[in-house]
């Protein structure tokens, strides 16, 4: 991934480091300069906080139906593989927009803005999304969802096998389960929480990521059982999923609007679980808090 002019915002407290190809969170660090990302160690995943749109998980074949139409999608979309316009940029802030082109339209045919916000205050960033329908007379159907990869462990001494997550409420309901191609299958998993903890060990993670779509909580705590952790505020999506590969240097804590295909779904994109629809000229806010707590 390119990383030649990342843009820079801070406050005494955090800063963050944004890469223009993809509006990607590339780091955050705490007022000591520790890296709270991943590592990107290439022997596993070279990510470090894509954003996905239009599409979050994968399509079935790779296809997207649309208006009697296909066109070829890959996992994820394609916001993550653009490059955004830095369009405004201060100490504390900055903000990204990657609008509709000829290369967008041949594989999504929507006229749109998305727009992404970074700021921070104290020992909070702040990332908002805005998408933005940009035609005259056709709804413009989307998924959007976050993926940052957290340091696991946290730069902070605990062992790796010290560190958990915590859910703000509840979670009972079974977890859905992916094919090896990463689609939804009707089979589900049992709940791996504990009173709404969430261990964290390797073994959680061997058949892909663990996916609530219909999640109660707005908000998880990450990190040991003392010492600083993560809090991860994610208001507006109703879907979350957490991610590594086994050994890895991170997990991913992903608050989603929208999840991958069910295996053999070949329907409209507009029926797509977790797809949502705006009108010409609506613009959709969707904002993600990663907050440093003592």
């Amino acid at each position: 991934m390119p990383e030649a002019a990342l843009i820079e915002i801070g406050s005494a407290e955090l800063s963050a480091a944004i890469n223009p190809y993809g509006a990607e969170l590339t780091h955050l660090r705490d007022a000591e300069g520790r890296e709270l990302m991943t590592d990107a160690n290439p022997a596993f995943w070279t990510g470090h906080a894509p954003i996905l749109f239009p599409v979050v998980g994968a399509l079935n074949d790779d296809t997207l139906r649309l208006d009697g139409e296909s066109y070829t999608l890959g996992k994820h979309g394609f916001a993550r593989r653009s490059t955004f316009a830095v369009v405004e940029h201060s100490a504390t802030r900055a903000v990204f927009l990657l609008e509709d082109s000829a290369e967008t339209l041949a594989v999504y045919p929507r006229k749109f803005a998305l727009r992404l916000t970074y700021a921070i205050e104290g020992a909070t960033l702040a990332i908002t999304a805005e998408i933005e329908n940009r035609e005259r007379e056709r709804t413009l159907p989307a998924s959007f969802g976050f993926h940052p990869a957290f340091a696991w462990p946290l730069p902070y001494g605990a062992p790796r096998a010290d560190h958990r997550i915590v859910f703000a409420a509840d979670e009972p309901e079974a977890l859905r389960a992916l094919t090896p191609g990463g689609l939804i299958v009707a089979q589900q998993r049992p709940t791996p929480l504990e009173g709404g903890r969430l261990a964290l060990r390797d073994a959680l993670f061997e058949q892909d990521a663990l996916i609530w779509d219909a999640v109660r909580s707005q908000s998880v705590r990450y990190g040991a059982e003392t010492g600083p952790q993560l809090r991860v505020d994610f208001p507006d999506t109703p879907m979350l999923g957490i991610w590594t590969k086994p050994g890895a240097a991170y997990v991913c804590i992903e608050p989603w609007h929208g999840i991958a295909d069910p295996a053999g779904f070949t329907g409209d994109f507009t029926a797509k679980p977790g797809v949502f629809a705006l009108a010409p000229g609506e613009t959709k806010t969707i904002a993600m808090h990663v907050t440093l707590e003592p």
